[in-house]
């Protein structure tokens, strides 16, 4: 993958992210500013999302730890780069946690 498609499969990502949060039933505030996506919880726990061109990674920070992941093109996902979690399953599991509402994660 190239710059310019990993950039492309970020910036989808995220915007799959925010449309499925603008549908929250909590108050769940967002900003993209330059390819970081910083999540605002209800709690005011944070969990953010940047892009990381040198390493073409997209990485997650929350409560829980930074976990970073590498897309997969033979499964069209994110993937862990330390144990092949999928990024929408770590996403249940963050926002669970830390939002304390679920949502179906299908990036």
């Amino acid at each position: 993958m190239n710059e310019s498609e990993f950039n492309q499969k970020v910036d989808d990502t995220l915007v799959e992210v925010e449309e499925l949060l603008d549908d929250a039933e909590t108050d769940i505030d967002y900003m993209n500013n330059g390819g970081v996506l910083t999540i605002i919880c209800e709690n005011k726990t944070q969990i953010i999302f940047t892009r990381q061109t040198p390493v073409k990674q997209l990485w997650l920070a929350c409560r829980s730890g930074g976990f970073h992941f590498d897309f997969d093109a033979g499964q069209d996902t994110w993937v862990r780069d330390s144990d092949g979690a999928l990024l929408n399953d770590v996403l249940d599991a963050v926002f669970t946690e830390q939002a304390g509402e679920t949502f179906d994660f299908n990036l």
